[in-house]
C-alpha cells in the first residue's frame, strides 16, 4: 500500500483484561480473557466455538462485553468503535461480497464508506486489488469470481483504507492447498513488506507456525498461552526418523543396540543419548539398506497445547 505517516501505535497492539462475554442463552464465548498482543504477525488459535470470531467482534466494537477491559491500539472499542474502524482492516470468515458487482466498484465503495474522497478512492480500490493480484480482473462481477479470488477482494477491501492493523477471520476458509498458499504468502508479505499487523484467526495450527511472529491461543473462551511462535516450538531431545517401509525392522536393530525406539504413525522416535546419535542411526539405516525420509531432532508444535490442554 502507500506508504504514508501513519499515527503512533501504541506498545501493545491489543490489551484486554478479564474480557468476558456471555450470551442471552447462557453460553459464555469469553472467559475472563487477559492478554497483551505486540505489534507484527499474530496467530489467534483454537477450535470452532472457541471464542476467536466473538474475539473479533469485540475488537472492532460491533459487540459489547460482559465485563472486563480491551483495548485496540490504544483505543477503547466500547467507548469509540468509529475510531477503531477507522484505523483497523476487518476481512470476514464468511461470503457477504454482493455478486452483481465488479470488484473495482466494490471496494472503492468500502474506501468511500471508510471516509475516503472519490478520486483517492478508486486509485486506493486499484493498488489494493494490484496487492492481492487482481489487477486485470478488477472490472469483472465477484459473482463470476472462484472462491479464491473471492477471498482476495475480502483482503482488499480490508486493506484499502491503509489501516494500521488486519484483523482477517479464516483468511484461508474453503480455499484448496495452492489456494492456501497463495493467501498465507500474501499475508506474510502484507505483515512484513507493508508496516501492517495483522491478526490472523485460524484453526488450521500448522499455517499460523508458517506465517506469525507470535500467538494467542484459547479454549473454551480461556487463554491457554500467549508467546512468540519461536518459543512454542523450541526443539526436544527426541530424534524422529522416516524410512519408509522398513520402520519395524529399523526399530528392531535400533532395539538392539540399547536405545528405546517408539513408532510413531509412518516413521519412528528416539530420546536423543549423545552426540554419536546421529551417526549410529545412519550406520543402522546404511546397514539396512533402507531409503531414509526423515532424520531430525523434534519440535514442539502449537497442536501440543491443546493436545495438554485435552489431558489436564
Amino acid at each position: 500500500m502507500t506508504q504514508i505517516a501513519r499515527e503512533s501505535i501504541a506498545t501493545e497492539l491489543i490489551a484486554t483484561e478479564a474480557l468476558t462475554k456471555r450470551y442471552p442463552n447462557g453460553v459464555t464465548a469469553l472467559s475472563a480473557l487477559t492478554v497483551d498482543v505486540e505489534p507484527g504477525i499474530v496467530g489467534l488459535v483454537g477450535a470452532n466455538g472457541a471464542g476467536k470470531s466473538t474475539l473479533i467482534k469485540i475488537l472492532l466494537g460491533l459487540l459489547p462485553p460482559t465485563s472486563g477491559q480491551v483495548r485496540v491500539l490504544g483505543l477503547d472499542p466500547v467507548a469509540d468503535g468509529e475510531r477503531v474502524r477507522g484505523r483497523v482492516g476487518y476481512m470476514p470468515e464468511h461470503d457477504c461480497l454482493p455478486p452483481d458487482l465488479v470488484a473495482a466498484e466494490f471496494v472503492t465503495h468500502m474506501a468511500r464508506m471508510s471516509g475516503l474522497p472519490r478520486a483517492t478512492a478508486r486509485e486506493r480500490a486499484s493498488e489494493a486489488l494490484r496487492h492481492v493480484g487482481l489487477y486485470e480482473e478488477r472490472y469483472r462481477q465477484i459473482g463470476g469470481y472462484s472462491t479464491g479470488m473471492k477471498q482476495r477482494v475480502k483482503l482488499a477491501q480490508a486493506l484499502v483504507h491503509d489501516p494500521d492493523l488486519l484483523l482477517l477471520d479464516e483468511p484461508t476458509n474453503g480455499l484448496d492447498p495452492a489456494g492456501r498458499d497463495a493467501m498465507l504468502a500474501l499475508v506474510h508479505r502484507i505483515g512484513t513488506e507493508f508496516g501492517i499487523s495483522v491478526v490472523v484467526c485460524s484453526h488450521l495450527l500448522g499455517e499460523v507456525e508458517r506465517i506469525c511472529d507470535s500467538l494467542v491461543a484459547i479454549d473454551g473462551g480461556k487463554l491457554l498461552r500467549s508467546d512468540r511462535i519461536s518459543a512454542m516450538t523450541t526443539t526436544t531431545d527426541v530424534l524422529a526418523v522416516e524410512v519408509g517401509e522398513g520402520t519395524q525392522e529399523l526399530a528392531a536393530r535400533l532395539a538392539s543396540l540399547g536405545f528405546c525406539p517408539r513408532i510413531e504413525g509412518r516413521g519412528l522416535v528416539l530420546p536423543i543419548a549423545g552426540d554419536a546419535m546421529y551417526d549410529i542411526v545412519l550406520d543402522a539405516i546404511a546397514d539396512l539398506e533402507l531409503p531414509l525420509h526423515r532424520l531430525d531432532q523434534r519440535r514442539h508444535r502449537v497442536a501440543d497445547l491443546f493436545r495438554e490442554a485435552a489431558n489436564v
